[in-house]
């Protein structure tokens, strides 16, 4: 069976759904997520995507990203998927979204209505080797010379959401919510 997103207008309102690789490949705008962690060390919890991915392989990325089901609020999305992917089980806040567009290659784009979530957790992720590689913790100052060094080693929307939301992605932002 195939995956399916959830087509949506630029207000977040659903308009449809499509096949996954299908919305990627005709640039359709639909619903995502992003989930960031942090640790009480202030450190960020992101992970090297997939060899085996279909787009962004082997880039490093934020803790998760993926794609709600029509059945699902974003909350139980980003808490299935967070599970599947890096074996971790933690509350989240939704913080904000936005939403970019970028080609990649393989003939794909990214079209996202992406919900950025943050959440707290201190324990050893269980990655799923199909989804993530590698996973480390990093504080945001390292990150970020890191990311202005070797651009080409991220993937698009995580430096987008560095650069145009870095104040809304703090573990103080997050303890606000």
């Amino acid at each position: 069976m195939s995956e399916r997103v959830i087509l949506v207008d630029e207000n977040d309102l659903p308009i449809g759904e499509m096949d996954k690789l299908e919305a990627h490949q005709k640039n359709c705008l639909h619903r995502a997520f992003s989930i960031i962690l942090w640790n009480d060390n202030n450190e960020m919890l992101i992970h090297q995507r997939a060899t085996g991915k279909y787009h962004s392989s082997d880039l490093w990325t934020n803790t998760c990203c993926s794609h709600q089901r029509t059945s699902e609020t974003t909350l139980e999305a980003a808490q299935r998927r967070l599970k599947e992917e890096m074996g971790i089980e933690a509350p989240l806040k939704q913080a904000f979204y936005f939403i970019y567009q970028v080609d990649l290659e393989g003939g794909v784009s990214e079209h996202e209505l992406d919900h950025v979530l943050l959440g707290k957790f201190n324990d050893v992720p269980l990655i799923n080797l199909e989804e993530a590689q590698a996973y480390r913790w990093v504080k945001m100052e390292d990150l970020l010379v890191e990311i202005n060094e070797e651009p080409l080693k991220f993937t698009y929307w995580f430096k987008y959401i560095l650069a145009n939301f870095a104040d809304k992605i703090t573990p103080e932002y997050y303890e606000s919510l």
